[in-house]
């Protein structure tokens, strides 16, 4: 891929991003009608840097501060959910594929701009070879894989009993090698472009391949990076920490636009002429803004943590671990709480394709399913621990 003239300062990488937002905001009703992130939003996130966040330096890589990673995602969600939901699911895997060995590396990050996808879902399955494995498998939800360079590609491979678990690998794999099902015709998040991608005896040498197993243990094949910092926060929370900021960018567009819509409309069979005169409007705004203040407060709080205990390294306990996905799902239960009321609030007249409210509306609907920040499983999860019982799952 042709290397950007993204190499300008890291420092300004949040400035840029932030002028951007017409932009996205402008190509976020083709983006959802075509079901991918369009082009031109495609080039300008490149040239800003956005895919540099999680590529190591020695590549031209941001490495950027996590809080800053955060802060980028919710800029982008403000404009459009979907794309920010692409943007943050390749921000990750470039983060994933620095822990791959480094010949794999060397492979890979060809240029700092490059456009890495994957899933955690392992569908597909990898057969031993001689030096490597021979992959096999249809894989869902693969975000952003009409444009992306690189997949890591889920497989499992079975015990040779058939007894005990499967092992699970992520290879990654070029995407010249996938094939892409048009089959991503969703309700929410709609022009992530979250298609399928299919396997067919694909060859993936034994360095381009990172086992799953290890990695949740904090144990990984990369040599170059082994002891650097950045690369020792937990995948898994770092999962949490970029998908929350999705929700709060969305929730802060959403209130935004509300508070600037109701001193243009009133309310229909009311005697109000502006919306922004009745007091139910009054406690609608208030209410959504203080769920929005709680899950910001809360998403500041988890990464915090994840930053200090990375400069640290001081471990964490399985009740802060089981936290900070419960936070996260928190954070999104409270965005999506605060976006549903002003959908209410907003008329219908806010049903119209090319009112963001109703996007929005959506979009945290599904992310709300996103198996990182599901309420529901994370409160769960948090309060076996908390009660005392193993929290039932190594994703922590």
């Amino acid at each position: 891929m042709a290397p950007s003239s993204a190499a300008r300062p890291e420092a300004d990488l949040l400035a840029r991003v932030r002028g951007l937002r017409p932009l996205i905001s402008e190509h976020a009703l083709r983006t959802e009608q075509e079901r991918r992130v369009t082009p031109e939003v495609v080039a300008a996130l490149t040239e800003a840097g956005v895919h540099r966040m999680g590529v190591p330096r020695r590549y031209g890589g941001y490495q950027t501060p996590l809080h800053t990673q955060v802060d980028v995602i919710a800029e982008i969600a403000a404009a459009c959910g979907s794309t920010s939901f692409k943007a943050l699911i390749q921000a990750g895997c470039s983060f994933i594929a620095a822990l791959f060995p480094d010949e794999a590396q060397d492979e890979i990050f060809t240029s700092p701009d490059v456009r890495i996808g994957g899933t955690l879902i392992p569908d597909a399955t990898a057969v031993p070879t001689d030096d490597g494995y021979v992959v096999n498998g249809t894989s869902g939800f693969a975000t952003g894989c009409q444009d992306a360079d690189w997949h890591l590609l889920t497989a499992r491979v079975e015990s040779e009993s058939g007894d005990g678990p499967p092992e699970v690998l992520w290879t990654a794999v070029p995407m010249a090698d996938l094939e892409i099902l048009d089959d991503w015709y969703m309700s929410g998040l709609t022009g992530s472009g979250s298609n399928s991608v299919v396997a067919r005896d694909v060859v993936v040498p034994a360095h381009r391949v990172l086992p799953v197993g290890p990695l949740l243990g904090g144990e990984f094949p990369s040599k170059t990076n082994a002891d650097d910092p950045f690369y020792r926060m937990p995948v898994l929370l770092l999962f949490c920490a970029w998908t929350a900021p999705n929700a709060l960018g969305l929730a802060r567009a959403a209130l935004a636009g509300f508070t600037e819509r109701i001193h243009r409309r009133g309310i229909t069979y009311t005697f109000h002429q502006r919306q922004n005169e009745a007091a139910v409007t009054h406690l609608q705004a208030a209410e959504a803004a203080l769920k929005i203040a709680c899950a910001e407060l809360l998403t500041g709080e988890f990464v915090a943590l994840i930053e200090s205990r990375a400069v640290s390294g001081e471990p964490y306990t399985d009740e802060e671990r089981a936290r900070i996905r419960a936070q996260s799902g928190y954070v999104t239960r409270l965005c999506k709480e605060a976006v549903d009321l002003i959908g209410s609030a907003s008329g219908a007249s806010s049903l119209h394709r090319e009112v963001p409210v109703q996007r929005a509306v959506r979009d945290l609907h599904a992310l709300s399913l996103h198996s990182f920040v599901n309420p529901a499983t994370n409160l769960e999860l948090y309060g076996r621990v908390l009660s005392g019982l193993d929290a039932g799952t190594p994703f922590l």
